[in-house]
């Protein structure tokens, strides 16, 4: 329903089924490029899509379907596997979706319904897109499961785009790095939720290196989210999700980052 047309041409002879299955396809297959993908349907599959349009043709039809994908993605989640899950323990990270860095990076205009530009300190690196965030429920001995999962500018600071979904978690524990430190924020997370925000211990201002008892702290904390950072690192490898320099438009945006979770969380599934 979220890619319904209700027109003279509602009923194309390539089917909006067929336009999507060729994309998961593709990028399960490790095609990163809807070029690539599209060429090897072309040369290799064109008996199973006899009704391939144009390049330019398949790009449109794809590119109108892309509210189908965060539904697709939402579906996948619900009949996600809970084999493992420790629903009590939440990790949450975030990623950047980068459209243009360098220099490119300030006067980028891509998508910019969503898009902007932003800082990232893992890699000190000023990069113009958007930012994807993930909260999961830990497993054991494996990735944690995706519960919650959001695009924000990439301007906006982490710990803002959590606060939006924070009422809606409520008892055990939720792991994240330094950006999501607040004191405040945690006494009342703790205090009316019944919700403990761990993160890695600060510096004070001043303060050259932890207390032995912090620092121990802080590598406990860090053994506990490094599956989110694990799974941010699969969607990668298996997707090429970080680099969106192809996109070009709001439309494209959205069908490069929820049609490549869409196929991770495909693998992810069937492979648990």
């Amino acid at each position: 329903m979220y890619g319904q047309r209700l027109s003279n041409n509602a009923d194309p002879d390539l089917t909006d089924e067929e336009v999507l299955t060729i994309y998961l396809f593709g990028i399960i297959q490790k095609r990163t490029q809807v070029q690539d993908i599209y060429i090897y349907i072309q040369d290799h599959l064109h008996d199973w899509f006899p009704a391939l349009p144009s390049y330019g043709g398949y790009v449109q039809r794809l590119n109108r379907l892309f509210a189908a994908f965060p539904a697709l993605v939402e579906q996948i989640l619900e009949d996600f596997p809970n084999q493992g899950v420790l629903a009590q323990i939440r990790v949450v990270d975030s990623m950047p979706i980068i459209l243009a860095n360098g220099r490119r990076s300030g006067s980028a205009r891509v998508a910019d319904e969503l898009a902007n530009k932003g800082y990232c300190s893992s890699k000190d690196m000023w990069y113009y897109g958007v930012k994807l965030h993930i909260l999961g429920l830990k497993r054991e001995s494996r990735m944690p499961k995706p519960d919650y999962i959001g695009l924000t500018p990439g301007a906006e600071n982490d710990l803002t785009a959590l606060r939006s979904i924070l009422p809606q978690l409520h008892d055990g524990e939720l792991y994240g790095d330094k950006i999501y430190a607040d004191q405040t924020l945690k006494q009342t997370l703790e205090k009316e939720q019944n919700l403990k925000l761990y993160t890695p211990v600060k510096k004070k201002k001043g303060q050259s290196e932890l207390a032995f008892a912090d620092q121990l702290l802080s590598t406990a904390i860090s053994r506990v989210r490094q599956p989110i950072e694990s799974l941010f690192n699969w969607i990668e490898e298996k997707t090429g999700i970080q680099m969106a320099s192809k996109v070009r438009s709001y439309n494209g945006l959205i069908v490069h980052v929820f049609g490549r979770l869409a196929a991770a969380f495909f693998i992810l599934a069937f492979n648990p």
